[in-house]
């Protein structure tokens, strides 16, 4: 054991374990400096009030993480493991649908004994990849090879993944909802599957999604098409034709993105964050880190994420372990559509969602789960680095 751990932190990814670190540490800072005013004025808290929460939320990461990265990732493949994992998606999704809350027109959060809001949508992204990874795995091993693997073999955990759809989509969390459905797909794709079943995956699945979406629009037309949800697409499509009331949050990331230049104002300095910018600790801190400290630190977000996506897609397509693939592959494809959406809205490139910006944004459901993720693709990475030297 001596030697495996010695082996193992030799060929540690300390590249990524230091973008990890810093990009936690740099939206912690900024939560502090961002949400302030939303403290004290809103909620009648101590300055401190984002800050030390997500203080507590970054050390049960690292918590998380450090388990993550010494368990081997082969054991995310064991039946006991995907079991339990099994077992806690089903009691999550039903408790939302029994006992959900409603945050900013969504149902997507539980309150776990009244301790702290959980999103289940969130950990449906872990279990996804750990899911779909371990089962595709387990059943090549019993087969002899990913090829050789039927339809039939995999349609448990794509009945699985149809079942978690369907409930975030009633939850009306469209961000969430086109990222599990993308991890899924991306998993499948790399997991080694010959075409013909790919083929059949990717017609059941176009024909239930199609099912499903038409479901929700019957079911959920007054929802999904609410006064909120048009006027984002009517924003998206032009911001400035109403800037007080549908493009109100894009006008104003504008403004934020706008005064902070190329230097920023200065860390601590923004005056959008004092009202004007709604949710600035959460979803629009990338407009106030543009705004104090301009194209330094959003390079700082941009490039580090940029980092870790290219570093798990490489991992990836470099290993000939199928579970070490889908996982990496899995794991980046989340983190980097995120930022994608996130950013895309803040932008005005695409309609917004309501989603985190991963590592930067207040929020413990997020910080937990991304941590346990990057955990396993440092632990992915690391044994690449060991297969390679032997």
């Amino acid at each position: 054991m001596k030697q495996y751990f010695k082996n193992y932190f030799r060929n540690f990814d300390y590249g990524l374990l230091f973008v990890y670190i810093l990009l936690m540490l740099f939206g912690l800072v900024m939560i502090y400096s961002s949400s302030i005013w939303v403290s004290i004025i809103q909620y009648d808290a101590n300055p401190n009030f984002y800050y030390n929460r997500q203080l507590v939320n970054i050390i049960l990461a690292l918590i998380l993480f450090t388990v993550a990265v010494i368990t081997p990732y082969k054991r995310l493949s064991s039946k006991s493991i995907l079991g339990l994992l099994l077992a806690v998606m089903f009691i999550l999704e039903l408790w939302l649908l029994i006992a959900g809350n409603s945050v900013n027109g969504s149902r997507s959060w539980i309150s776990l004994f009244g301790i702290m809001n959980f999103q289940p949508s969130e950990f449906a992204k872990l279990f996804i990849i750990i899911f779909f990874a371990g089962t595709f795995y387990r059943k090549s091993v019993n087969r002899g090879s990913m090829q050789l693997l039927t339809f039939d073999d995999v349609s448990y955990p794509l009945g699985m993944w149809l079942f978690i759809v369907l409930v975030v989509g009633f939850e009306t969390d469209l961000g969430a909802l086109v990222i599990i459905v993308a991890i899924a797909l991306v998993v499948v794709i790399t997991s080694g599957l010959r075409g013909k079943t790919l083929g059949r995956i990717f017609g059941l699945l176009s024909g239930l999604g199609a099912v499903g979406m038409i479901g929700i629009l019957i079911f959920k037309w007054d929802t999904v098409f609410n006064a909120s949800r048009r006027g984002r697409i009517t924003s998206f499509l032009d911001p400035f034709s109403d800037p007080l009331n549908s493009g109100y949050h894009v006008v104003n990331g504008y403004y934020a993105i706008g005064a902070g230049g190329l230097e920023g104002r200065g860390l601590g300095q923004s005056i959008q964050k004092l009202g004007y910018v709604p949710e600035p600790q959460t979803d629009f801190i990338m407009a106030i880190i543009a705004e104090e400290l301009g194209i330094f630190g959003v390079s700082i977000v941009i490039l580090g994420l940029g980092f870790i996506v290219m570093r798990g897609y490489y991992i990836a397509m470099s290993t000939k372990d199928p579970l070490a693939r889908m996982l990496a592959a899995g794991i980046s494809t989340w983190i980097g559509l995120q930022t994608f959406i996130n950013l895309g809205g803040l932008s005005g490139l695409i309609p917004l969602t309501g989603v985190t910006l991963p590592f930067i944004s207040y929020g413990g459901t997020s910080i937990l789960l991304l941590s346990v993720a990057m955990g396993i693709l440092i632990n992915v990475s690391t044994h690449h680095k060991l297969e390679k030297r032997k």
